[in-house]
């Protein structure tokens, strides 16, 4: 006598932990309308007693830009942050311990060379940066005559040098703004003194013609206009020459540095004996 159960012709009792677990016709339909006719592929086993589903889900689509974060972000931000130290401590030194010219020359260097290597973005945080760092140092008076001229100055000196603009072009563009800071800082000294710092700059250049005059032979006595007009003009020489001074400057140090400034005229080649 055979076993109807061991044929699997009879009834056989269903195992409640199996039963559970198979699913059943209303799961499957409801599982095939939510995945779709796609995603969901029934597969019969041998037997046909059980059923296996198979199916990929599809990530939803990403419409969202991917932020890319550049590999030399960290290197301008830290190149910027010392190189804008950099010229605060320069200007902290020179201020507190004066050398004369010597410690002038590097004013605006740094705020260039940031222009240099990384563009217009980092030479405006330096500037920035510096002016904020020395209004903590030295107080925001004392800052803002080192961002006018001279953080301004390096911005421009850094977009000339690095568009190739010859020397003649950009000095005298720096001695603009050199000559605009210089009286923008007679303009605030004279408020907080209470004084007109140019009365005082007029009396000595009157002297300074007078004593011309004397030496030429003249004995006419020089107008106010014209004194006013030579003291305008002494106030442009010395800013050309301060910007013509930086150039040679940084015609030596950032050679070396490999960020190399346009090439200077041909009589200033000759005259120091620079070769390229």
């Amino acid at each position: 006598m055979s076993d109807p159960f061991k044929d699997g012709e009879g009834d056989r009792p269903s195992d409640p932990l199996e039963t559970e677990n198979q699913p059943t016709g209303l799961a499957n339909a409801a599982r095939q309308s939510t995945t779709g006719p796609e995603s969901f592929n029934p597969q019969m086993s041998g037997d046909g007693d059980r059923s296996e589903t198979t199916g990929t889900i599809s990530a939803p689509p990403d419409n969202f830009s991917e932020v890319k974060v550049s590999a030399k972000s960290p290197l301008i931000l830290v190149e910027t942050a010392f190189l804008a130290s950099t010229s605060s401590l320069i200007w902290l030194i020179n201020y507190y311990f004066p050398l004369g010219p010597l410690l002038r020359m590097f004013f605006p260097v740094p705020i260039a060379l940031a222009y240099l290597r990384w563009g217009y973005r980092a030479a405006w945080m330096a500037a920035l940066v510096s002016g904020l760092l020395l209004s903590v140092l030295m107080g925001p008076t004392r800052s803002i005559l080192f961002v006018i001229p001279y953080a301004l100055m390096g911005v421009q000196l850094g977009a000339m040098w690095r568009r190739g603009s010859n020397w003649l072009f950009s000095i005298g563009i720096g001695g603009i703004i050199g000559t605009f800071g210089f009286f923008f800082r007679f303009w605030l000294l004279s408020i907080l003194l209470g004084e007109d710092l140019w009365v005082y700059t007029t009396s000595q250049v009157t002297e300074l013609a007078e004593w011309i005059f004397v030496k030429l032979g003249l004995l006419a006595q020089p107008s106010l206009y014209v004194v006013q007009a030579i003291a305008f003009g002494m106030v442009i020489l010395s800013n050309i020459i301060y910007l013509f001074v930086v150039h040679l400057v940084a015609l030596v140090l950032l050679d070396r540095l490999g960020n190399p400034i346009p090439r200077p005229p041909n009589w200033v080649q000759v005259l120091l004996d620079y070769e390229e």
